[in-house]
């Protein structure tokens, strides 16, 4: 993409912001035209669907405008449709709008409604496609800007590297002109940066939105380990015992050890969460191919789930199917039965394709067209979400290159310079070789911290999630460690200044 684009897609990030409630309509709308279409077939009305609507909390942008709609209907008296066609000269998203002018119009000539929904949702799901792709490309955009900042970065690392090593500037400061201090750098590693990368989280936040809804276990206990770990830093610097854990040679150590304490926890929380609902998202579709499918041989919906629910091969996902059979054969009402699958299962689609389908059963009958509109739409949104995680693999396997770029770079030329002024050249002194160990231990920890920062942004733009984050800022953490340990060693060696530490 070219750079005279970059301008316009970060325009495009802060109208979003502006923007938010355009895009959560975007977001729910395949959704709620599914439910619109099922419930169709099953001939019920789209303004007894609207009603529905009222009562789904998974959607809670169309449960707003549902109950709008409901009280311009029932409090102040007037048509469905009228009220519809207000709807949509108000809202800011022209596929909603389109939406519900398209119905309006084919109630009023008297047109077929199931087929003007169904074909409209097909139109719904190949635009949502397109902007998938579109969101891909602006994330793409968004880590190569990230990775940019990164570059900077480092510039700026080797630019106070090459100005605190050598005398070659001193000319500049005996003219009064500002040197770079010790203050100035500490400020640019442990604030300026991770500030910027916390803005690169912020627009990734607005651009990927997460298929997990309610996930706060990761966070809980990467807060109870946060705060065990500030502790044991703070007892580091004001415990005489303990003060030896501050030398440059064993500080990153110790700051890489605190930091893979406050992710690891974290991380192992959060798999076991993404293990069962990335189980859920793949099979939901063949589960329910497989109802649609028993519904067709003339077994009653209640039968089909259970029939479908015995077949092995879901994975993780099976422990859940294994409940729903058991309460059904027990006779527990499906609306029930989807209170428990709530407490086992935490991903947004799922959720509510279950949700359609207790709706689909309890109003329509589960007729086998409301059925098969159903698994039709499951199976390609999940081809959907399957070449979004495909495109946006690779951007890991870089946040691996550039932390390893950034621990080795930085040492290199941090030694390599030590060891040029240390030999007889004109202009050239050399300086202490403590005061190299304590500008490589401050570079170091500015390096651990800021690839553990970028752990959070891959798995913001990867999965969705900060909570992915905790997984990704640990491996990213512990390479950067080990990159900056065999830099330093083998360079060390290279260059004869083992010997000297």
């Amino acid at each position: 993409m070219q750079a005279s684009s970059k301008p316009k897609i970060f325009g495009r990030f802060l109208s979003r912001f502006v923007e938010e409630d355009t895009s959560e309509i975007n977001r729910e709308l395949p959704f709620a035209a599914l439910l619109f279409t099922i419930l169709a077939a099953s001939e019920v009305t789209l303004y007894e669907s609207w009603r529905k609507l009222c009562s789904i909390d998974h959607l809670p942008t169309f449960q707003k405008e549902a109950r709008e709609i409901v009280r311009q209907v029932e409090v102040l008296g007037y048509d469905p449709l009228t009220v519809m066609q207000k709807r949509a000269e108000k809202t800011k998203s022209k596929t909603y709008r389109e939406f519900l002018l398209g119905y309006v119009s084919a109630v009023r000539s008297g047109g077929n409604i199931v087929n003007y929904l169904r074909s409209k949702l097909r139109s719904i799901f190949e635009i949502q496609s397109v902007a998938a792709i579109r969101s891909i490309e602006r994330l793409g955009t968004l880590v190569e800007a990230y990775a940019v900042m990164l570059i900077v970065t480092l510039c700026s690392y080797i630019l106070f590297i090459i100005f605190s090593s050598t005398a070659i500037f001193e000319p500049m400061r005996t003219t009064g002109t500002p040197g770079i201090s010790t203050e100035v750098v500490c400020l640019l590693i442990f604030v300026l940066t991770p500030l910027i990368s916390v803005v690169f989280m912020v627009f990734a936040h607005m651009e990927r939105k997460s298929n997990l809804v309610g996930v706060k276990k990761p966070y809980q206990v990467a807060t109870i380990t946060a705060i065990g770990a500030i502790i044991f830093l703070a007892s580091t610097f004001t415990t005489p015992q303990l003060k030896y854990l501050t030398a440059p040679q064993i500080s990153p150590l110790v700051v890489t050890a605190c930091l893979l304490a406050i992710s690891i926890p974290a991380a192992g929380v959060y798999v076991e969460i993404a293990r069962i609902n990335n189980a859920a998202e793949n099979a939901m579709p063949s589960f329910l191919r497989d109802v649609t499918e028993a519904r067709k041989t003339g077994l009653s919906p209640e039968k089909s789930i259970i029939h479908a629910a015995k077949r092995p091969g879901y994975g993780k996902f099976f422990e859940v199917l294994a409940l729903i059979r058991s309460q059904m054969e027990w006779g527990v009402p499906l609306r029930k039965i989807f209170g428990s699958i709530k407490r086992k299962i935490q991903t947004w689609p799922v959720l509510v394709n279950f949700l359609i389908l207790v709706e689909t059963i309890k109003t329509g009958g589960g007729s086998s067209l409301a059925l098969e509109i159903l698994t039709e739409y499951s199976e390609k949104q999940k081809d959907v979400e399957l070449n979004k995680k495909a495109l946006l693999r690779p951007y890991v396997i870089l946040a691996f290159i550039w932390s390893v770029l950034i621990a080795l770079t930085t040492t290199m030329v941090a030694l390599t310079v030590y060891a040029l002024t240390s030999l007889s050249l004109p202009g050239a002194t050399p300086m202490p070789f403590f005061v190299l160990q304590e500008q490589m231990n401050l570079f170091s920890l500015g390096i651990l911290l800021q690839c553990w920062l970028s752990g959070f942004f891959v798995g913001k733009v990867n999965e969705g999630t900060f909570a992915a984050g905790f997984k990704y800022s640990a491996m990213l953490v512990l390479t950067a460690h080990i990159s900056l340990a065999l830099s330093q060693s083998l360079m060390g060696g290279m260059l004869g200044l083992a010997a000297q530490g």
